[in-house]
Formats: structure tokens, sequence, C-alpha cells
């Protein structure tokens, strides 16, 4: 049984996705603000989707989805009760997976919700795809492992590694390294990606300068050996 999370503050409406969720046959867990949003995410690395609520206390639903989407591929469909293009705009630059203006139709929700599960890289990814030469990511328990030894790493050098690893071979510039991992509201410059990597590549070992590669005056990239 799938588990989806439902956070936004109105309890109407998260009784209301709860019940018919399960009806579906899905495992509904609710959160009541933002702040509760990432607890419950983080407690359930399993999660197949979020349905997330814009406007809430503590954290808002655009933090909560740029947070998750540091570290995860999770899909998120994001909630408003406002048909305004600055909310579906937000969305998508935070991250969002889909948008869904209030009040808001189960049967269409329900859609949503299975064509993002049907095409989420989660469902669809081969189980070797984030390993390489010893190093494992398991997304589900948000570890790394190189040669059976646990790595310990910020959440950053995590969110770089798993995009890197995600797409091996591809180069990603520092901009768009930047923007996807420290999210558009960032005001700090490239030499914040630079030294990340740097320290990345450190905790890494042999690996690190074998694999994460610099791209002189593009960005970064996974390599991977002619026999991968």
């Amino acid at each position: 049984m799938k588990k989806i999370i439902i956070a936004d503050d109105e309890e109407n409406l998260r009784r209301l996705l709860c019940d018919f969720l399960k009806r579906e046959g899905y495992e509904p867990i609710e959160a009541e603000d933002g702040i509760k949003a990432m607890d419950v995410f983080y407690q359930n690395p399993d999660a197949a989707l979020m349905i997330l609520d814009i406007m809430m206390p503590g954290y808002d639903g655009w933090e909560v989805c740029r947070k998750i989407k540091e570290i995860s591929d999770m899909p998120i469909i994001m909630l408003t009760a406002r048909s305004q293009d600055f909310d579906e705009l937000e969305s998508f630059e935070s991250g969002a997976d889909d948008f869904v203006t209030k009040p808001v139709s189960l049967m269409v929700l329900l859609k949503r919700i299975e064509i993002l599960l049907k095409h989420s890289a989660r469902e669809i990814r081969k189980t070797d795809d984030l390993e390489l030469d010893g190093l494992v990511i398991d997304e589900k328990a948000h570890t790394v492992t190189l040669k059976g030894e646990m790595l310990e790493l910020t959440l950053k050098e995590y969110g770089l590694l798993i995009k890197l690893m995600s797409n091996k071979g591809r180069v990603f510039t520092r901009e768009h390294l930047l923007d996807n991992i420290w999210g558009y509201d960032y005001e700090g410059d490239m030499r914040t990606v630079d030294s990340h990597v740097t320290r990345l590549r450190t905790k890494l070992g042999e690996w690190g300068y074998e694999h994460l590669k610099t791209v002189y005056g593009i960005g970064y990239k996974i390599e991977v050996g002619m026999n991968e």
C-alpha cells in the first residue's frame, strides 16, 4: 500500500482527502503545518507522493517543497485556494510536479496522482541507477555508502551527489546546481557550489577524484568509466 503525505492546515480537507485515498487503496499520512510536513517526510522516506498546501503555518508549502526536492525525487502536488499565476509559477520553480486549485475535484486529483506515480523516477528507475564503482545511494533511507562504509554528508552534499548520480555523464553548470540545490532565492555566489563540491570530493576520497569531475569553465559531472 503506497503512502501519500497530506500536508494542509485545513482539518476538514485533510480528513476528506484521507478518507478518499483510503478508499482508493492508499495509506494517507497527515501533517497540519509545514514543520510537521518535514517531520512526517523524514519519518516516512518510503512515501510515494506528497499533497502539499501552499499557505501553512511554520514553513509554507514552497519552502517545504524546496527542502524535500534537495534530497528526494518524491512527486509533490501543490494545493492553493488562490487561482493566481504567481502561485503556480512559484510552485513549479520550487520543484513541484503538479498544481491543483481548491476546491479540489477528488477524481481529478486521483488521476493526477496516478499519472505522477506512473511516471515518477521512483517507479521507473532501475535498481542500479544510483550505484557506481562501489558507491551506493539508498534514497529511501537517505544513506550513502562507499564500499560498504557509511558516509556522513550534509543535506547540500547529498543533494549534489543525487543530482549528479541521477544523470551520470551529464555536465551541470554551477548556475543550474545553485538554482536546483540551493533554490532560486538563494543570494550567495557560485563559489558556494565549488566549495561544497570540493568537500564532497574529499569525503568520497579516491572515488571522488576518479568520478566527480570538474569541466573547466562549465561545471561538474559524474564520469562513468568505459566498462560501466
